[in-house]
């Protein structure tokens, strides 16, 4: 089994890595590694090629434990392989953790300005904001697997329900006329479909023409997309409800503001030697309010987020952070300490076995 995993583990990398050259790093990823099974498209049906690597990984991690059980003895002298394989287990336990847990997303900060949520540069959401409270907005999210195709969306925090009636995975929007659309400015910009990107510097243009209806009776039909600018509201007793799809929010209990960027070069060239962001951690929940800098391999750590110097933009007066979220980030150095203690003290006590046995000799 464990060669069994090793030989399918060595073919999904193959052909993973591969596959970066026409579907992008993290294209790749999502469809060989963080997937139980590799699909493929056969006309209108998907059927699975091969395992993926959660069923490879969680096939190795079986065997490893079954092994441990029933293959060692639990024995004083075998301590250190003990400790070096449960530690090998807690590695391969933490890397399908990270790959079922963790989640990824970019916050970019104006300098002087302040950011209260980051935003996934993968998946999309429908939101309906109210607007018509001074004091506030009120945002209902809808994820991108309920609008994602035609069907009909309830839920008790809206007034009306949302229906489908199209969806576009990737869609090129310009001006024409015979649009499904009634209301807003999609009655006069007509959407046609385009091939998926999977390119990691491009995005898919998620478009919907949404249909709100209240009590049975049809308000009018917005086209919503990613890439469309103009805001798209709907009245519904005397209150304005803003339509719009846009990248998934992670919103925080706290807030990031940028206090100072640097993009600092090489004297006499244009090698970068710095990127570093001072930033300022409020949290009204703990009365928190403190700087902190980032900088490259210095990431912020807070509140089971990391923060990490990604890019900027603006002629350096904007800074962008990858945050990520990662509950087993801690398994890795826990599990390689484990192996190299179990090493040592395997390694070790064999040694003092045979000093003992060249002294009596």
């Amino acid at each position: 089994m464990t060669l069994a995993c090793l030989v399918l583990m060595m073919v999904l990398i193959f052909f993973g890595t591969l596959a970066q050259t026409t579907v992008g790093t993290f294209a790749a990823q999502r469809l060989y590694f963080s997937q139980w099974f590799v699909w493929a498209d056969v006309g209108t049906f998907r059927i699975p090629l091969m395992p993926g690597g959660l069923t490879v990984g969680a096939a190795w991690l079986i065997n490893l434990v079954a092994a441990f059980i029933v293959r060692f003895k639990f024995r004083r002298e075998d301590t250190g392989i003990l400790m070096s394989h449960f530690g090998l287990i807690l590695l391969v336990a933490g890397q399908g953790l990270t790959q079922l847990l963790a989640v990824e997303s970019q916050m970019p900060v104006q300098e002087g300005a302040t950011a209260h949520y980051s935003e996934s540069p993968f998946d999309s959401e429908l939101a309906v904001t109210l607007v018509s409270d001074p004091a506030f907005d009120e945002e209902v999210s809808i994820p991108y697997r309920l609008f994602s195709h035609p069907g009909v969306i309830r839920t008790p925090a809206l007034p009306f329900e949302l229906r489908v009636l199209r969806f576009f995975r990737n869609a090129k929007v310009e001006m024409g006329t015979g649009s499904l659309a009634t209301q807003g400015v999609g009655t006069q910009v007509i959407a046609r479909d385009q091939p998926v990107t999977h390119a990691d510097d491009e995005r898919n243009n998620h478009t919907a023409f949404v249909e709100v209806v209240r009590n049975g009776e049809s308000l009018g039909v917005w086209l919503l997309c990613l890439n469309l600018a103009a805001p798209q509201s709907v009245r519904v007793d005397g209150k304005e409800y803003r339509l719009a799809i846009r990248p998934r929010r992670i919103h925080y209990p706290f807030s990031v503001s940028l206090k100072d960027f640097r993009h600092d070069l090489y004297p006499g060239t244009n090698i970068p030697k710095n990127f570093s962001s001072l930033v300022t951690i409020r949290n009204p929940d703990t009365g928190e309010d403190r700087d902190a800098l980032i900088y490259m391999n210095h990431p912020l750590r807070y509140a089971g987020n990391t923060f990490f110097q990604a890019s900027f933009g603006n002629e350096n007066t904007m800074s962008v952070f990858q945050v990520v979220q990662n509950p087993a980030w801690l398994t890795p150095y826990i599990s390689c300490v484990l192996v190299v203690l179990g090493l040592a003290i395997q390694f070790l006590s064999r040694l003092v076995v045979h000093m003992r046995g060249r002294k009596t000799a």
